[in-house]
């Protein structure tokens, strides 16, 4: 099915389509999108009410539209509207599912929005070329000039709708939220995959000398430390009442995080030579405690100097630990 749809098997081209067609398939894509624009402003009336605004304005001028499009089709062809859609011309533009737009940024939609009316007027104009009757013509093409004459809807819109000091405080709001869900969980992970595996793999690196064996206990570590650490996450808090988001979110967040802060310097021992294995395990510890400083920094707002004492220093003191076991 997927492949006869690339290939446009079943679609009619558009050019073959009647003007009762025409207008069919313009009745029945202005319901689709005023159907979007609503889902959107579901989506985001709680969190961005001043952007839900503008797609509830948009949701009626589609139906404005709609409406006059099958006014002119009663008039022409009576009351019965053919059934077709989009799916069923080939080349015409297609909408993403609305699942698909789930979890997207404000900016992101709003450019879909804008992306979809682009659409529409490509569609009307060509629409219009098409139209030997009249009245038709005039109507496709009058919706044509609207697109054009005005501009994006999204962007007219947001505009009396969400002025700048809005769209700015949806920005930070936005920032914050990914920060919350995404970037504090993640460095929590990071930091903990970073420093807890380093005693235990310097530990078997020094202990044993045997770059493989070394590698098995990093891995170890690291995947062991990546689960505990998601469960952890996901079972601390539902995010309903701290507003950090969905805790599987997090909690797949924080375990990836984990295992690859600790695979960072656990990787290197695949090399055979243990010198150099454990030369680049060192160094690559060194760039993992300062990316993590740096990530606190500016994400968390971390002071440089409290940043680097609380990571640099304590990820010294665990490799530390782990050599003078590994030594004994």
């Amino acid at each position: 099915m997927l492949l006869r749809r690339l290939a446009g098997v079943g679609r009619r081209p558009f050019s073959s389509l009647s003007e009762q067609e025409i207008l069919a398939l313009a009745i029945s894509s202005e319901e689709d999108d005023g159907r979007i624009y609503l889902a959107y402003a579901d989506s985001l009336k709680d969190d961005y009410p001043a952007t839900a605004a503008i797609f509830e304005d948009m949701a009626k001028e589609e139906n404005e539209h709609r409406r006059r499009l099958i006014d002119l089709y009663q008039q022409r062809f009576g009351d019965r509207v053919l059934l077709i859609r989009r799916e069923h011309v080939k080349g015409f533009f297609e909408r993403r599912p609305l699942w698909l737009t789930k979890g997207q940024s404000v900016d992101t939609i709003r450019d879909e929005a804008e992306r979809m009316e682009r659409q529409a007027w490509r569609f009307y104009l060509e629409a219009a070329k098409r139209a030997k009757d009249a009245s038709t013509r005039k109507l496709l093409g009058d919706l044509a000039e609207e697109e054009r004459d005005h501009g994006s809807m999204a962007h007219r819109l947001a505009e009396s709708h969400a002025p700048a000091d809005i769209r700015q405080q949806e920005a930070h709001d936005e920032r914050r939220q990914r920060i919350l869900t995404y970037i504090q969980p993640g460095l929590a992970g990071l930091m903990d995959g970073s420093v807890s595996t380093l005693a235990p793999i310097f530990a078997a690196a020094f202990a044993t000398g045997d770059t493989w064996q070394t590698f098995l206990v990093g891995l170890a570590a690291s995947i062991g430390a990546g689960i505990s650490m998601g469960f952890t996450e996901v079972a601390s808090d539902d995010g309903v009442i701290s507003g950090r988001g969905a805790p599987i979110k997090r909690g797949l967040t924080t375990g990836i995080m984990t295992t690859v802060g600790g695979l960072g310097h656990a990787l290197p021992y695949l090399i055979p030579d243990f010198v150099i294995a454990t030369t680049i395990a060192i160094f690559l510890v060194f760039v993992e405690l300062w990316a993590i400083s740096w990530i606190q920094h500016k994400f968390m707002e971390t002071p440089w100097s409290r940043a680097i004492f609380q990571v640099v220093l304590g990820g010294a003191l665990v490799f530390a630990a782990g050599l003078l076991i590994g030594t004994a």
